[in-house]
């Protein structure tokens, strides 16, 4: 029956209507998927030496066991908003004499083999091969990998059951980052901690069983909650369930702008792609403890500068280059009514303004690292204040391309164009050349000046600005109607 299944699944894609569509899309996620999965190898391979050359005086498996408790807490976030459980049409299937208990088998035995678990698979056995080329044990590594792998699959289906519920993230989250911040400030030895739970399973090989059994168990609670909720009619039963949103009043304060705010808002609160925006950017703010911390980037402003534009205008930048794609589900409906599409502008350029200030507020504690940097990073946030949002928003009449939001983030290239590469010019490299080149010929007050006036005269023309853009958006909306209607495979 499992042959069947996947016969069907291989028929539906080369027959999807889309298949042709995204055929040269497909082609190239292929090529960068084979680009990662080698990466990874080489990552596996040269896992050992790095280690060794880290840690001379340590064995190089007992310090990889001591970082495995970060691997798979920072595995698990990340699957929450990349990972999806497969599905398949099981309707049809539901009214053919074929036993629940297999469907459902199928669905999660198709998710054991998802290229998620095959990264782990690629990273892992080779570093154990490269264990077996000096001298370690074969039934140690061999039994390690095996408990690796139901790790991985422990990884794989406890996400499932986590993956509905916002506060699991959160708490996986907090984990995380207190776990770190322990280790890091040294107020806990966390990775000693850990370290020796997860050596064990290559110093002893009998506890191959101790993941083995947790694989099963999260694997038979899979079974259980989807065995029972495989109906023919489980779409007709109606919820009881009160519902709990929140109707965001306090945007009535917007006037006209309400609507949308809302809409925008509760799009980036229930959809994987939107939060996960939210969530990289805010992670973003820690990039610049990459630079600010080595000596040698001290007094590179222009890499200053670089950090600056990044970090504040990060969600401005992969929010704001896909508007109005993010709405192009019900962009037709939207354009078909009375409804004010300089408001709608407005909303957006509204929402992004808040993202800029918010990530200013949270990378004002790099004055640590001196003065220059607070100034800059100031310089920078009004740059895109007055600035960027126009130019982003400017970009966005160019987008005709749908995006599905119930889809993975992961590999989603929905709704990527030329524009999206383009984009980059005007928004990063513009204002790190100005910058630049005022500082080299005056000084680092004039540069970070220039970038200031620069974005207030942006606020002082917004409204001429928001014009001329809202004219464009009006002499492109039937190509963009016309667009977003195109679904992609």
């Amino acid at each position: 029956m499992f042959k069947r299944f996947i016969q069907l699944q291989w028929k539906s894609f080369f027959r999807s209507s889309s298949f042709g569509k995204g055929l040269a899309l497909k082609i190239v996620m292929i090529f960068f998927g084979l680009y990662l999965l080698s990466a990874l190898v080489g990552l596996g391979v040269v896992l050992y030496f790095v280690l060794r050359k880290i840690f001379p005086d340590q064995n190089p498996m007992w310090m990889l066991s001591q970082f495995m408790i970060y691997w798979i807490l920072v595995e698990l976030f990340f699957r929450y908003f990349m990972q999806k459980l497969p599905v398949m049409d099981v309707k049809p299937l539901l009214s053919m004499p074929i036993k629940k208990s297999t469907i459902t088998h199928y669905i999660l035995g198709k998710s054991a083999v998802s290229v998620y678990n095959l990264m782990a698979l690629f990273l892992f056995v080779p570093f154990g091969i490269v264990l077996l080329f000096y001298g370690y044990p074969g039934l140690n590594v061999g039994l390690w990998l095996v408990s690796i792998m139901a790790l991985v699959l422990c990884i794989n289906y406890l996400n499932f059951i986590v993956n509905k519920s916002d506060k699991a993230l959160m708490i996986i989250g907090g984990i995380l980052l207190s776990l770190y911040g322990l280790d890091y400030f040294q107020l806990l030895p966390v990775r000693e901690f850990f370290g020796p739970l997860f050596h064990g399973l290559y110093q002893y090989p009998i506890t191959v069983l101790i993941p083995l059994t947790l694989a099963a168990i999260t694997y038979y609670v899979n079974y259980r909650y989807l065995r029972n909720r495989i109906f023919l009619d489980a779409s007709l039963k109606t919820k009881s369930k009160e519902a709990k949103t929140s109707d965001l009043a306090w945007t009535k304060r917007f006037g006209d702008m309400a609507p949308f705010l809302q809409l925008d808002l509760k799009m980036i609160w229930r959809n994987k792609r939107t939060k996960a925006q939210v969530v990289i950017s805010l992670l973003f703010v820690f990039y610049g403890l990459i630079f600010y911390s080595q000596e040698e980037f001290a007094n590179m402003m222009p890499m200053l500068a670089f950090l600056g534009i990044f970090m504040t205008g990060i969600f401005l930048t992969n929010f704001g280059q896909f508007i109005p794609a993010w709405d192009s589900s019900y962009y037709s409906m939207m354009m078909s009514q009375n409804i004010p599409l300089r408001k709608y502008l407005e909303s957006k350029a509204s929402l992004i303004s808040v993202s800029v200030v918010v990530m200013f507020l949270l990378t004002i504690p790099y004055v640590y690292f001196g003065w220059d940097a607070l100034a800059i990073n100031f310089g920078s946030a009004l740059y895109n204040l007055g600035v960027n949002i126009p130019v982003i928003l400017f970009f966005g009449s160019f987008n005709k391309k749908r995006i599905d939001l119930d889809k993975s983030p992961l590999g989603n290239m929905q709704g990527t164009s030329a524009t999206q590469f383009l984009i980059i010019l005007p928004v990063l490299g513009l204002p790190i050349l100005i910058f630049t080149g005022v500082y080299f010929l005056i000084s680092l007050e004039a540069a970070v000046i220039t970038l200031s006036v620069l974005g207030i005269v942006g606020f002082a023309l917004k409204s001429k600005l928001l014009d001329a853009i809202t004219e464009r958006y009006r002499k492109k909306k039937y190509g963009m109607i016309a667009g977003f209607k195109e679904k992609e495979g």
